[in-house]
Formats: C-alpha cells, structure tokens, sequence
C-alpha cells in the first residue's frame, strides 16, 4: 500500500512475546520505515499504538495498516521538538489508549553529511533538537505515568554514526551520542521504580530514502561492505525493540544495541 510517501512495511512476521499483549505502547518517527515498521510488530503483538510523526496523512496509512490486520492503533500528528506539543500529545494518548506501559522515542534522522567547516549553527541547532530534544521531550512526557505505576520501558534510537566516525554531518553524530548518554542516565536514574530504558543504533538500513539518494547498484555496494553482507531493513530494527520491550529482557538495561550487520563492533 502507498500514499504519498508513506512506505508499507516489508512486514516478515514478528516474533510473539505474549507478555505484551494488552499493553500500550506509543511509538514517535512512526509515519514512516523503522517507526512504522515498529509500530506494526507492536501492534501484531496485541499492543494498542499511539502512532506519531509529522505527516497526518501516513500516519493515517500506518494506522489503517495495522487495523486491517486487526490491531489497534491510533494516528497523533505532533512536532516532537515542541515541549508543549509532546505534552498534548501523551494527554491525548492517555486519554485514547490509556498509561503507556511501552514509549519509543524514534523521530529523527537528520543525518545526511555536512562539512564540518561550513556546519551553520542554525543547522546544529536544529539537527539537535530534531535527533536529540525530540528524544528528551518523549521520555520525560511519559516519565510521570511510568514513576507512578513503577514499570515501564524506553527504547530511544542512536546511530551507528554516534559509535565510530562515519559520514554523516558532525551535529547528528554529536545529537545521537547524546541519546546514548542521556537513555543510559534514565536507565541508572530509575532502575530502582522498575522502570527500563534501553537504546537501539542502527547503521544503513535500507529505506525510501535511501532507494531515492542511491542506485539499486550503489545500494547493492554498500549492503556487500558489510561483514554479514546486506544492508539493515526496518524489521531488523523492529524485532530488536521488540524484545527491549518485551519481558525477555526484563535484566536489560542502560544498553545500546548496535544494529549494524557487524560493522560496529566495540
């Protein structure tokens, strides 16, 4: 299914974690490959979603995919990088869906290179607030139902650019090292309440961008430099935040998972 832009999962069945059935879970970045993606499996697993992103129109698209598969979500368009905006919008999830047991900070992904000698500080500042505020805002907004309940679970999105030197612009390597930093003081900050908080670093994962910026042969290329020889899918991405949500990792906290074919290894 298209419409405008929005790009249908390359859905493989998810793997099921019981343990999240009747759980709701809200999921930002979600209009479009990983978040959608994600959005999906949570959903296939009894989840009801809050899907939120920019784009009202693939959000709808998303949301309408997931019921036709008989689950539960709902669309909530929302400028992540806006304080008041974020809090609106998990009154609004609260409201709709009820306390979110699962909140996965995905929107970003301002990422393409920049010099660092012609960076400006108006895209600094921007790239930023998109891949790191945007990411702050999220957690914190959801925080107060977590503390209250004494449970829950965070899953932010780093970068395989915050983990070795890649191409992408200085400003979006800095802002997804501070996901890192910033989801693992979470983790420490409120282990003692229950409350997990882990991070996912993906590297190329092939989406609608990537297939606009580069040719079927230049993808091919790229996937073949990597040592298990393929570039990442959304799926990839979504089966790991599956299982940070699940309780199969119930002694996971505080990590970050690089989802990377073997190139990022520390």
């Amino acid at each position: 299914m298209q419409h405008q832009g929005f790009e249908s999962p390359v859905f493989a069945e998810p793997v099921i974690y019981p343990d999240l059935a009747g759980k709701v879970a809200v999921v930002t970045g979600g209009s479009r490959g990983i978040g959608a993606e994600t959005a999906t499996a949570l959903a296939a697993n009894k989840v009801a979603v809050a899907v939120v992103g920019r784009d009202e129109q693939a959000l709808t698209a998303v949301t309408k995919a997931i019921e036709s598969r008989g689950g539960r979500a709902v669309p909530v368009a929302v400028d992540c990088t806006l304080s008041d905006a974020v809090g609106a919008m998990a009154s609004r999830v609260a409201e709709q869906l009820g306390p979110v047991d699962i909140a996965v900070a995905f929107a970003g992904g301002s990422g393409m290179p920049v010099p660092t000698e012609n960076e400006t500080v108006e895209h600094w500042r921007k790239v930023l607030d998109d891949d790191l505020t945007s990411s702050f805002l999220t957690v914190q907004a959801f925080l107060s139902q977590m503390i209250e309940r004494r449970r829950g679970v965070i899953v932010t999105m780093s970068s395989a650019a915050a983990r070795q030197a890649a191409r992408s612009a200085a400003a979006y390597a800095a802002a997804k090292a501070g996901v890192i930093a910033f989801t693992r003081h979470v983790a420490g900050e409120f282990a003692h309440l229950g409350i997990r908080a882990n991070c996912v670093a993906p590297s190329a994962v092939e989406n609608e961008r990537m297939r606009t910026w580069m040719t079927d042969e230049q993808r091919q290329a790229l996937g073949r430099s990597f040592p298990l020889g393929r570039l990442g899918r959304p799926g990839d991405v979504a089966a790991t935040t599956l299982f940070l949500a699940s309780d199969a990792s119930s002694w996971v906290t505080g990590a970050t998972i690089d989802i990377a074919g073997g190139k990022v290894m520390l």
